[in-house]
């Protein structure tokens, strides 16, 4: 999720207990903004030369639409990770991966994952479900100003889901 003025601001954490988390979110009274959506997401590159300059080119499907996202070189503010995201809706994920085949574009990496986004005092939330285990991701879009504070509320949830999973 990018803000006004283009910048995706993330944070993830891995190995996080999403029934528990998504209980503490409940009880916060966070807003589920819908069902659980199933991605599935393509990265495609030519000869390395996005991935050499720290860019990314992702076709993603969730079932109801598609979107080709450009993802600028990757910086740090603090813990979270911050870069320029550029993204359009397409009509046809076949046609634009024959297209992007045609230019000479491959498939690098592709990778699946079911999403769930809530939204917690201004921030959105995201749980996602993979193969490779589960994350809880803190997205800032609309409300950069809740920053930090945003972070640390997120941060503040997960620690509280892991310690209750010990006790």
């Amino acid at each position: 999720m990018r803000s006004k003025d283009n910048y995706e601001r993330e944070i993830k954490f891995p190995g996080v207990e999403l029934d528990k988390l998504r209980e503490r979110l409940i009880e916060l009274e966070a807003e589920r903004k819908g069902p659980g959506a199933f991605e599935d997401n393509w990265i495609l590159d030519r000869n390395d030369e996005l991935r050499s300059s720290g860019k990314i080119l992702r076709l993603r499907t969730d079932g109801s639409r598609a979107r080709l996202t450009f993802k600028g070189p990757l910086q740090m503010e603090g813990n979270l990770k911050v870069r320029e995201e550029r993204e359009i809706d397409i009509g046809s994920a076949e046609e634009a991966r024959a297209l992007f085949g045609h230019l000479g574009y491959v498939l690098v990496r592709r990778y699946q994952k079911v999403r769930e986004e809530w939204l917690l005092g201004g921030v959105t939330i995201a749980l996602d479900h993979t193969p490779i285990g589960d994350f809880a991701e803190y997205l800032e879009g609309h409300r950069p100003a809740a920053g930090i504070a945003g972070e640390q509320r997120l941060s503040d949830l997960v620690i509280e889901a892991r310690r209750d999973d010990r006790a």
